[in-house]
């Protein structure tokens, strides 16, 4: 399965949510302002590189840039992936499930 996750970990409770429900081997993309969770060094580093052994953590490079931000400060085992990489996760996974 694919999540989607568009809220900032700083006004929202949806990345944790979605880490914590997802099941192994899941795909969970950060895109809009969800792309914040992915940054190394904030206060949700630890719990979310604790899921990256189960789960693989996707950050959309356009909306990194869009923000100003660069993707060598991604937590280490998060990639950033093009709008092509979103639209291969969105068809090699059977079902969405977006945390707005």
């Amino acid at each position: 399965m694919l999540h989607t996750v568009n809220k900032s970990p700083f006004e929202s409770s949806s990345l944790k949510t979605c880490l914590s429900l997802a099941k192994r081997d899941s795909d969970v993309l950060l895109i809009e302002d969800g792309v914040y969770g992915a940054l190394s060094g904030s206060a949700h580093t630890s719990w979310v590189a604790e899921v990256l052994g189960d789960v693989r953590v996707y950050a959309l490079e356009p909306d990194l840039k869009a923000r100003g931000l660069s993707k060598d400060k991604l937590i280490p085992g998060i990639e950033a992936v093009s709008y092509d990489g979103f639209v291969e996760l969105a068809c090699v996974n059977d079902k969405i499930q977006n945390w707005l």
